[in-house]
């Protein structure tokens, strides 16, 4: 329980259908000072506990706060640190979702009796003819959160609840109001929960002894176009903020960490219609064969695009897409559909 509507209405809508409900906040901040001052409503700080505890109370069920902060600076700060400094853009909230809420809540909730987890994501969870899980999209496409969720393994899926998903996020919210939960009108969380400010690269400096240079902007024929920051000010794809006057608008080709430059250069050149991932996690199936016509997002708010899939590795997939995409960016996810289930995905290489 995150303190948010989504996963207050779904301990309701399970206690009504007759489950047993516990409810659980994962504490997985750092620093207790900065959670103490946490306003916004997030899942990260300890106003995410007051609320959740509040909730808990008025739905009658017993409340635990559960100590991840080791997991969660493992699995998703380090890493989320790390994809940075080698030039990649990752996406914590899939590394959270797959290694700390479904691998280590999962195996807490379990060992201490508890036959499911449950949350409040906007998605449902299918037992395909095939006899596997999938995820599926939500009822609402405006919150579906099946991109964040495509790396789940079928032990996991066994094993989850997402009642929300059959629900849109006006409908949850006038549950919360109807049975006058506390937080009914709470703001969604938004961006990454543990850089409250926003700045990724000065949370970066702030927890690493890495020393970040500046560097050269290149063109993609090498020559030097101007100083940046560092790499880690970047991402693929982006064309505010460089600050470098070309006479044309620019965008950030590729990030290069072993010569310490970044390569920008024209709309035209950011377009491609091959994008190569690994690190596959496959969920409607086991594996594919041959050629495999899907649909696919690049990004979490990628509007989506056909394509065909096949493997040119154990573990690394070739996908063309029929229309050429903007900003591929490595260390993003790539995530495929079958209809309205999840096919699988991998990260962006």
């Amino acid at each position: 329980m995150s303190g948010g509507v989504d996963s207050s209405v779904a301990a309701y809508l399970l206690k009504e259908q007759g489950y047993d409900v516990i409810g659980i906040t994962m504490q997985i901040w750092q620093n207790e000072e900065k959670a103490a001052e946490e306003e916004k409503g997030g899942c990260c700080g300890l106003s995410a506990v007051d609320d959740a505890r509040r909730v808990a109370n008025d739905l009658g069920i017993p409340y635990y706060v559960m100590n991840f902060k080791k997991e969660f600076k493992d699995q998703v700060i380090d890493y989320f640190i790390k994809e940075y400094l080698n030039g990649r853009t990752p996406n914590p909230c899939i590394a959270c979702n797959r290694y700390v809420k479904w691998e280590s809540l999962l195996k807490r909730s379990l060992d201490i009796g508890a036959d499911y987890i449950a949350t409040g994501h906007y998605a449902r969870i299918k037992q395909l003819c095939n006899g596997r899980y999938a995820i599926c999209r939500s009822v609402t496409a405006d919150k579906d959160q099946t991109y964040a969720l495509y790396n789940l393994t079928q032990y996991q899926l066994d094993r989850t609840l997402m009642p929300v998903g059959e629900f849109t996020k006006d409908e949850i919210r006038a549950i919360a109001q109807r049975i006058g939960l506390p937080i009914a009108d709470k703001p969604d969380s938004q961006d990454i929960c543990f850089v409250e400010d926003g700045d990724y690269a000065g949370f970066i400096k702030e927890n690493t002894k890495c020393e970040i240079q500046e560097g050269n902007f290149v063109d993609t024929a090498g020559n030097i176009l101007g100083t940046h920051k560092g790499i880690i000010h970047y991402t693929v794809g982006q064309r505010k903020g460089l600050g470098i006057a070309l006479g044309y608008p620019a965008f950030v080709l590729s990030i290069r960490p072993d010569t310490n430059e970044v390569v920008v250069g024209t709309h035209t050149e950011s377009l491609t219609r091959y994008v190569r991932a690994n690190q596959l996690n496959f969920m409607s199936v086991a594996d594919i064969e041959g050629q495999v016509r899907v649909w696919a997002k690049i990004r979490y708010n990628h509007k989506g695009s056909f394509c065909t899939i096949q493997k040119v590795g154990e573990d690394e997939i070739l996908c063309t897409f029929e229309e050429e995409q903007r900003a591929v960016t490595p260390g993003q996810a790539v995530v495929f559909y079958d209809g309205e289930c999840v096919l699988g995905g991998g990260t962006i290489i």
